[in-house]
């Protein structure tokens, strides 16, 4: 089935696009001055490599997530404020990827960065690894807010993808203004349709998904 969604992506195109599943659209024909930075395309991530399935820089999600996020990325432009995403939908051969590199217990180039006081093999039954991912059903989001002046990322007491309690949103021991950004975030993804994972601050999922349980696999190109 896989190969039959690849095949579809890369038979049509419209815009410099390949056609997407019914459903889904590129983010920036929906929010075209939302700023995106893939880490899964690039080294920049916690498996130090750029993950299977990701062939350019370009946000994909559902229709319906899209336009929930572009009221969210609105209403903090009055603010003088921007979203950032890191990821939005992840093919499940990234997720494969994934699996692969946390069975691989030798390969910890990363931790020093991103799981420096979680064991590796612990990453599953911690809840930072996972065989499916809401990511691949097309409507969940990992993202930050930014300054509108100077594109700097708000400080949320923790990096993206850092796996550890200093990301989960019960987590006191960080400041008040880092509490402060997390509660804007958390705020106003809530107010537009969006509920967190407890465990990471900058992931979303749209409440009423349409895809809630179909995980597909096409290519982000």
């Amino acid at each position: 089935m896989k190969y039959i969604l690849t095949f579809l992506c890369c038979l049509f195109f419209m815009e410099g696009h390949c056609q997407l599943p019914k459903g889904f659209v590129y983010v920036k024909d929906i929010i075209p001055d939302l700023p995106v930075e893939l880490h899964y395309f690039t080294s920049n991530n916690f498996v130090g490599v750029p993950i299977t399935g990701y062939q350019s820089n370009q946000l994909i999600l559902t229709k319906a997530a899209a336009l929930a996020l572009k009221q969210v990325h609105e209403v903090l432009q009055t603010q003088n404020l921007c979203l950032k995403v890191y990821d939005g939908y992840r093919p499940q051969r990234a997720v494969n990827h994934f699996i692969l590199w946390a069975r691989d217990l030798k390969d910890t180039i990363t931790k020093p960065v991103y799981y420096p006081e979680v064991e590796k093999r612990t990453l599953f039954k911690a809840g930072y690894i996972s065989s499916k991912s809401g990511h691949s059903r097309g409507s969940t989001v990992d993202l930050t807010i930014i300054d509108g002046n100077t594109g700097v990322p708000l400080d949320m007491g923790s990096p993206f993808d850092f796996f550890g309690k200093q990301s989960w949103l019960t987590y006191s021991a960080i400041s008040t203004q880092q509490k402060v950004n997390r509660q804007l975030l958390q705020k106003v993804m809530s107010q537009h349709g969006f509920r967190n994972y407890t465990k990471e601050w900058w992931h979303f999922t749209l409440r009423g998904e349409p895809f809630s349980k179909t995980f597909f696999d096409f290519v982000v190109k």
